[in-house]
């Protein structure tokens, strides 16, 4: 599998007058999981869409392997990148099947038509997204989490090497949002695919990533492992909250306990681990 190299080069993003990113510079490590974090309106979500080249940017450029990402061809494009917007929709009736299949036609042209190879990248999709047993179902039957499991599995069948997620878990409960945080986390390790995505979950983000961008303001405030840079006073910076950083106690990565009005129990029955 190729590795592809992005990074930003003093780039600027916006809507009509308003500047959201600042001749921002980064660099996306390889095979690692990015995540994205900050406050609302802070440019975590305008920033993904500029990599996935869905937003042209007011100045500077984004690269992949050293190329414009505007200069090269969609189909070029769509065969190294794949996207999961916040909150897609898919046409009504359509199956899981349907669905995957999909990310397959970046792969398709008048010469090439469907192949064995292509149903198979569909059938291993479905698999490692354990969803060939609701494949004959309608997206709109499933739930929460087993629709987002389906986006992701159109995603894997456009088979790229990097994969974007704009809130992946947002609406899900917990219990999904660790199952597809855990499916993201094994297609890294395991395929060592790289996964950039936006999160609005420092505690989660900082379990599952290798690499965390800190966003203020359009600006990159901190970049790193989640243990080096996230400190009470970069959450107050970046959040404009206080905090206390302590320690996750199942994965030894930093744990934020927020400031806040709420009821106190009794140490006597306070539940232990």
């Amino acid at each position: 599998m190729m590795e592809d190299l992005i990074c930003t080069n003093s780039l600027s993003l916006g809507y009509k007058d308003t500047l959201v990113i600042k001749e921002l510079n980064l660099t996306i490590p390889k095979e690692k999981i990015t995540v994205f974090i900050g406050s609302n309106g802070c440019g975590k979500s305008t920033l993904l869409r500029a990599i996935a080249r869905l937003l042209k940017p007011k100045e500077g450029s984004v690269l992949l392997n050293g190329k414009e990402i505007a200069t090269l061809p969609s189909k070029e494009i769509a065969k190294k990148l794949a996207i999961l917007p916040q909150s897609p929709v898919s046409p009504e009736g359509l199956t899981v099947y349907q669905l995957v299949k999909q990310g397959r036609y970046p792969h398709q042209s008048w010469i090439k038509q469907w192949t064995e190879a292509d149903e198979q990248l569909v059938d291993r999709a479905l698999a490692l997204t354990k969803l060939k047993d609701l494949q004959d179902r309608s997206i709109d039957e499933l739930s929460g989490g087993q629709r987002q499991r389906a986006w992701i599995a159109m995603t894997l069948a456009q088979d790229t090497d990097v994969i974007l997620l704009d809130e992946p878990t947002t609406y899900l409960d917990i219990a999904h949002q660790i199952e597809i945080l855990d499916l993201l986390f094994d297609l890294n390790e395991k395929e060592k695919r790289t996964i950039i995505m936006v999160s609005h979950d420092l505690n989660l983000a900082c379990r599952y990533a290798h690499n965390l961008v800190a966003i203020k303001n359009g600006e990159i405030y901190a970049q790193g492992a989640p243990e080096h840079i996230v400190k009470s006073d970069m959450v107050q910076h970046v959040y404009d909250m206080q905090c206390t950083i302590s320690t996750d106690p199942l994965y030894g990565t930093p744990l934020c306990i927020p400031y806040s009005k709420g009821r106190k129990v009794e140490p006597s029955f306070k539940s232990t681990i």
